[in-house]
């Protein structure tokens, strides 16, 4: 099966909390702090392989979670670094911050790798905030939580060239003979429902990737058919061969459908329609197509060059070969990202304060912001040493001089999550 867009949910791991711990020996009898630091959550990563075809494996797997970090341990042990995950999808992957639309990572070379998620920092135990005013602390540090990101993953083939044309050209026949590739065949249109690839290894030249298109129909670029859902993987390619059908059994007319198909690249978004093109007429063994190749000629302009093939006779498919790769090397890449100007979406975010003071009666004030969040997270505030370590913190953050621009006078409640304390001045 092939899938090439899935949406999934990765979640990084939470760090480790950091010990409260002291020495115990039989022979030390003044031991010092010896609670040690968190291990490090787990990071998801994702890596492109070069061995892979499709996003099937991620179709079934929606949620990817890496594990937490261990617990800091007596002795100033310290906890175990969780694994990372390192999930592997195909060469030429996209990864979205769904929420955002955030492209996070493109990937285009083989063993790329790239951050998603990142695992959270392990938190200190009591060892590591000794010193020499406060020998013996009795607090220590949660761990950071971890990231959690909806991901939109989308595929889009990295292939040299490709082969495009309407159904039945014989698209899936030449990608055979030019290469090791093996795709369904038969006289029925969408026989080819999947791209297609294959290596072309010739003598004399460095070899390229070819890509066999599902075919294309009138309003594609619009949904019709099968080819909305692959004009996407042309986007990447640097040279296009275009098969016109010239077999008088097909009853088409090949001008009119070789017009079609570009008018479908022109309809769709990327420039399609820039890449260089080769056109090639197809099946020119059978009895008639020669009469039909002189008349497309006509309609087309007898400056363009027209290259005539046989897959049952080999008919000038060296010549495709070499043409296709003399094109290749003077033609740029296209895979990086292109800005679209024109009908784009702008984000903005309001960045959330670092403390913010809301008055919610006359003599009680509520906290929040993201640095309140994080050092209440750090503490696990259920000693003494802990609350005064988390409120030197806020202090120190300049908590007391906001109180008192907010309007906050002696013996007002301040509520801080689930703590209500009492502001002295």
């Amino acid at each position: 099966m092939f899938i090439d867009e899935v949406n999934i949910v990765v979640k990084s791991g939470k760090g480790g909390d950091g010990m409260v711990a002291f020495r115990r020996e039989k022979y030390v009898p003044k031991g010092g702090p010896a609670g040690g630091n968190g291990g490090k959550g787990g990071s998801v990563f994702f890596e492109a392989d070069e061995g892979m075809s499709t996003l099937t494996d991620l179709k079934y797997q929606k949620h990817i979670f890496a594990d937490d970090g261990e617990n800091g341990k007596t002795k100033s042990m310290h906890g175990k670094n969780a694994e990372d995950v390192v999930v592997k999808v195909p060469v030429g992957t996209i990864i979205y911050n769904q929420d955002t639309n955030e492209v996070l990572a493109d990937l285009t070379k083989h063993k790329e790798r790239k951050l998603i998620a990142k695992g959270g920092r392990g938190g200190r135990g009591n060892q590591a905030f000794a010193n020499s005013k406060n020998k013996a602390p009795k607090f220590q540090e949660n761990g950071e939580l971890g990231e959690e990101l909806n991901l939109q993953i989308e595929l889009k083939l990295l292939a040299d060239v490709g082969i495009i044309g309407f159904p039945s050209v014989g698209k899936s026949t030449l990608i055979t003979i030019l290469s090791k590739a093996k795709p369904k065949i038969a006289d029925y249109p969408f026989t080819t429902i999947t791209p297609n690839l294959g290596v072309v290894d010739y003598a004399g030249i460095d070899s390229f990737v070819l890509a066999d298109m599902p075919g294309l129909i009138k309003g594609a670029s619009e949904g019709a058919g099968l080819g909305i859902q692959f004009l996407k993987h042309i986007e990447r390619t640097r040279v296009l061969i275009h098969m016109v059908d010239m077999s008088p059994e097909s009853l088409r007319n090949p001008y009119e459908d070789y017009q079609a198909i570009n008018k479908e690249l022109e309809n769709y978004e990327y420039n399609l329609l820039d890449r260089p093109q080769i056109i090639v007429a197809s099946k020119m063994d059978e009895e008639g197509a020669d009469k039909r190749l002189k008349e497309f000629k006509k309609q087309l302009d007898n400056k363009i060059e027209v290259i005539p093939i046989s897959a049952m006779t080999n008919l000038n498919l060296k010549e495709l070969v070499y043409k296709t790769k003399a094109l290749l090397e003077e033609t740029p890449f296209f895979y990086e990202r292109e800005e679209i100007v024109d009908d784009y979406v702008e984000y903005n975010f309001e960045e959330e304060p670092d403390i913010e003071i809301r008055k919610t009666k006359a003599d009680t004030y509520n906290v929040t912001g993201k640095l309140i969040e994080k050092y209440y997270r750090q503490r696990t505030l259920a000693t003494d040493e802990n609350v005064q370590a988390f409120l030197a913190k806020l202090r120190k953050a300049g908590l007391d001089k906001q109180l008192r621009e907010a309007g906050a006078k002696n013996h007002d409640t301040i509520i801080i999550y689930d703590l209500e304390l009492e502001f002295i001045e």
